[in-house]
């Protein structure tokens, strides 16, 4: 499935109204953690599938890549990354990460935040993916984490005077689709295990040699909600390499 909330008015105000699209990259929670985890960018042609507003893309190039390609599906998203594109060698392409198609060997780095969970043919993908890499070439991605993607909801259990009780896991074992509330809209993701991100990797030959579940930044504690984020994990991490 290929859902296009981002296009919808109501949906992409509340989207732009978030951190991570007003402050970019430093906005987002797992930034700190993420950063460490990329490669060295220089001289390198890079893929960055629902690149969104081209932040990453952006910071492939504000730090030496040759040549960058977003692809995303959302056409807002694209005129938000194109206007904020100051970089020759970036460019930005419409498309579902599902559908587009590139010869062997075209990049040497492919990223991916937060888009996979929208995917529901992820080995396939990944497979697609290593063919696409150079040999040495780096898979670094970010994806919602099975503990939140598992019940569905994607919120907490409330008090009847609304305070947060727990955060529900159910249904885990229970790969596929979910229909969860993101923003105040219905938004379609799939759900899958720990087990099922990281063994894809493996069949299709990469050696995965990061991982990370990143809890909230110290310098973001203070702002509403943080402190809760220390008590489930939301984000998976994953940096994988196809042998030289």
């Amino acid at each position: 499935m290929k859902e296009n909330r981002y296009d919808d008015p109501e949906f992409f105000a509340k989207y732009s109204q978030m951190s991570r699209s007003k402050l970019g990259l430093e906005g987002a929670g797992e930034w700190q953690t993420l950063r460490p985890m990329l490669p060295d960018f220089s001289g390198k042609r890079v893929l960055d599938l629902g690149c969104g507003y081209g932040w990453h893309a952006l910071y492939a190039a504000e730090n030496g890549a040759k040549g960058v390609l977003g692809v995303d599906l959302s056409e807002k998203m694209l005129e938000v990354a194109q206007q904020k594109n100051t970089f020759p060698q970036v460019h930005f392409a419409r498309g579902a990460m599902e559908d587009v198609r590139f010869p062997d060997g075209s990049f040497e780095v492919v990223l991916s935040s937060l888009a996979l969970h929208y995917v529901r043919d992820y080995e396939e993908l990944v497979g697609r993916i290593y063919r696409w890499l150079t040999p040495g070439g780096q898979f670094v991605f970010s994806a919602e984490h099975p503990t939140f993607t598992a019940y569905g909801s994607q919120d907490w259990y409330y008090s009847p005077e609304g305070k947060i009780l727990h955060f529900p896991v159910d249904r885990y074992f229970y790969e596929g689709e979910r229909e969860a509330i993101f923003l105040g809209e219905k938004v379609v993701k799939y759900h899958r295990t720990v087990d099922d991100y990281l063994k894809p990797l493996w069949r299709a030959g990469f050696t995965i040699t990061d991982l990370s579940e990143p809890r909230p930044p110290e310098n973001m504690m203070d702002q509403p909600g943080m402190q809760d984020e220390m008590r489930r994990p939301m984000m998976l991490l994953v940096k994988a390499v196809k042998p030289v």
